[in-house]
């Protein structure tokens, strides 16, 4: 420390200890508190920076006036003494699990240990529990049995109801049931926090506690809670409430689970949604509808908040990998309207595109120019995807009334404005700024936007030009984009568009390149043992992208994560829109024979693709893939040998 308040790093020099919010008593001391009103409790470390949703917490309901404290991940393995450090707050304990759903950030696809979690110092995986929205609000309601808990953050969000659990292989009840906690928060927390923190002042509480708490808040939007029964549900169940089938009919019979989930895509998807209830053990889930999409203000003033965008002071000399890549990168936007099956973004964010201004963006980019160690390079000027800023319907009222999950597949909605001149207009505004040598965009992009045949020629060239530009000036070398697979019955099982538009788009990146004399490449991404993928889409796989000159680098094992399209069916083999089976890949021999043919190229590979390809009677693949397989197998090259290893005779 420097002289008591100031923390020795070159990237911290100007600010002070009290920058942070307090994370200990002595932090507590240093303000001059005694007490606070809100306690966090995040499964991640604290990261003072807008995209990670315990500063967001922590500095919203600072501008709300309140005193807030925040425990990054407590130990609740020893005497419990990180939950009792701060004592008990005047208002609520806010619990989340982090950025992230804590079984991801632990376990891989295979339910192995992760070599690293990226939201902890220095990677380690052991800092945060399983189901750590669960461990933590135990824990708190032992400790301090009458202060109300509120959960948030995409574990608590996406567990909202009836949902399948890949690491137990079993169908789980809403986190509330399991957790004690009194309210989930859904979904990007600003407005209903805001919104708490108005009704807070208007009843004037000195101490709040469960019983007040839900008095409050039994109305208010983006909310979920417990009630006993239906007598104590507010208003009792109406004609318009979605009545789901209850847990205990999902348990029994699997397609009972994918009806219930199609109304809950479809509600999570809606501008104007339906409240949703749901009976688990005799008592009734209550999902309150969100409230409608953010305004540009509301979403500036998020991101304006007094954020130091460091690591807390505490972690010096250690490495956050997450921090890592976001410490140079700004969010443009919020919301994906794309609906891939197997992503969590629109259940969280929601489809509808939620834009800052121009003048947000600039003065955040001009922060980060004022930082230390920044050299003028921006990671990432992007969003959940990199070329959706702006864009939305044209007829709102059509938006109103419109209940699909996605407003790009199965083809482009006619009334969706794809218009990339705005995001234009960004790149060249921040490009300009002194102390910026280049931009470049680490988002993934949706290359079906960029190729879309509009009717209205100055979007239609405005496409062109992103394009263009894109290519040209802002990619560090590799492009990342992602087709997930090349059967056109998988990826319409992922809501992707055809193969052919990767095509197309290749084409276009390897031109610009030959023209402008560049050395770039594309790097597609791929998803194996996805539901409806079979061994033999995968082998077909390999041929297609052999043919492209690709040795696939980022791909990944369907992992079931909660609340997607993709994982429903994988449980319940039916597809939850049209309830026809869909075969999934379950064992681990079936996920590791699939995973192979990503890897045709390895030599330990071959001989066991070479059996699975004969096996399922395709030799015309085989030929593709090893043109020399006729002969003797070698794992040595030689003089006389292929390309791929395979003796010439």
């Amino acid at each position: 420390m420097m002289s008591g308040n100031r923390e020795n790093n070159d990237a911290s020099l100007n600010y002070r200890l009290t920058d942070w919010l307090p994370t200990t008593q002595k932090e507590l001391a240093l303000r001059g508190w005694d007490e606070v009103d809100v306690v966090i409790f995040s499964g991640d470390a604290y990261v003072d920076h807008p995209s990670f949703g315990g500063a967001v917490v922590g500095r919203l309901l600072e501008a709300e006036g309140l005193r807030v404290a925040i425990v990054p991940q407590p130990n609740w393995r020893d005497d419990l003494r990180d939950f009792k450090k701060m004592g008990r707050p005047r208002l609520f304990f806010a619990v989340s699990a982090g950025c992230m759903d804590s079984m991801v950030s632990k376990y891989t696809a295979n339910r192995r240990l992760r070599s690293e979690d990226a939201y902890t110092p220095d990677g380690r995986h052991d800092m945060r529990p399983e189901y750590a929205s669960i461990c933590y609000s135990r824990i708190l309601r032992t400790l301090y049995p009458d202060v109300p808990i509120l959960l948030g953050g995409i574990e608590a969000s996406l567990r909202r109801l009836t949902h399948y659990d890949y690491w137990q292989d079993s169908l789980r009840k809403s986190i509330l049931c399991d957790s004690g906690a009194d309210m989930i928060i859904y979904g990007m927390g600003e407005q209903p926090l805001a919104d708490l923190c108005g009704r807070l002042r208007h009843a004037g509480l000195e101490l709040l506690t469960r019983d007040t708490l839900r008095k409050l808040v039994s109305d208010m939007p983006q909310t979920v809670m417990l009630y006993e029964n239906e007598a104590s549900v507010p208003a009792g169940i109406r004609e318009e409430d979605l009545v789901l089938y209850s847990h205990e009919e999902c348990v029994r019979d699997k397609r009972k689970q994918a009806q219930n989930f199609r109304h809950i895509e479809e509600e999570s998807n809606k501008m104007q949604a339906t409240r949703i209830v749901q009976a688990v053990d005799g008592r009734l889930v209550v999902v309150n509808p969100p409230y409608p999409p953010m305004s540009e203000a509301a979403l500036d003033r998020s991101f304006d908040l007094p954020y130091t965008r460091l690591p807390h002071p505490k972690y010096k000399g250690k490495r956050i990998p997450a921090y890592d890549m976001i410490k140079f990168s700004v969010a443009l936007h919020r919301g994906c309207f794309g609906g891939c099956a197997f992503c969590t973004i629109s259940a969280h964010q929601g489809k509808f595109i939620v834009s800052r201004s121009k003048e947000s963006i600039l003065r955040e980019v001009e922060a980060i120019c004022k930082m230390p160690d920044f050299k003028g390079y921006l990671s990432d000027l992007g969003g959940p995807s990199a070329n959706m800023y702006r864009m939305g319907g044209y007829d709102v009222q059509k938006c109103r009334r419109c209940k699909r999950p996605s407003c790009i597949h199965p083809g482009i909605c006619t009334n969706l404005n794809t218009d990339h001149r705005p995001l234009l207009d960004i790149y060249h505004s921040v490009d300009a700024l002194p102390g910026i040598k280049k931009s470049f965009i680490g988002s993934g992009v949706r290359y079906d936007l960029l190729l879309h045949r509009s009717e209205n020629q100055e979007i239609l060239e405005a496409a062109r030009e992103y394009t263009r530009e894109l290519i040209i000036r802002h990619v560090s070398g590799r492009l990342k984009v992602a087709p997930e697979h090349t059967s056109g019955r998988v990826l319409d099982l992922m809501r992707k568009p055809s193969f052919e538009k990767f095509r197309e788009f290749k084409k276009i990146f390897d031109r610009l390149n030959k023209e402008e004399g560049l050395n770039q490449q594309i790097i597609p991404y791929f998803i194996s043992s996805h539901p409806g993928c079979t061994e033999e889409d995968m082998a077909e796989l390999a041929v297609i992208t052999k043919d492209l000159d690709f040795h696939l680098e980022q791909i990944q094992d369907f992992t079931p994560t909660p609340m997607t399209v993709s994982t429903e069916t994988w449980y319940t083999g039916l597809h939850p829109y049209t309830l026809e089976p869909v075969f999934s890949a379950r064992s681990p021999k079936e996920k590791i024979a699939q995973r192979a043919f990503f890897f045709w190229y390895k030599p330990e590979e071959r001989q066991h693709i070479k059996e699975l390809l004969l096996k399922m009677n395709r030799k015309d693949l085989l030929d593709k893939l090893y043109p020399f397989h006729k002969g003797a197998y070698s794992t040595s090259p030689s003089k006389n040998q292929g390309k791929w290893g395979w003796k010439k005779h």
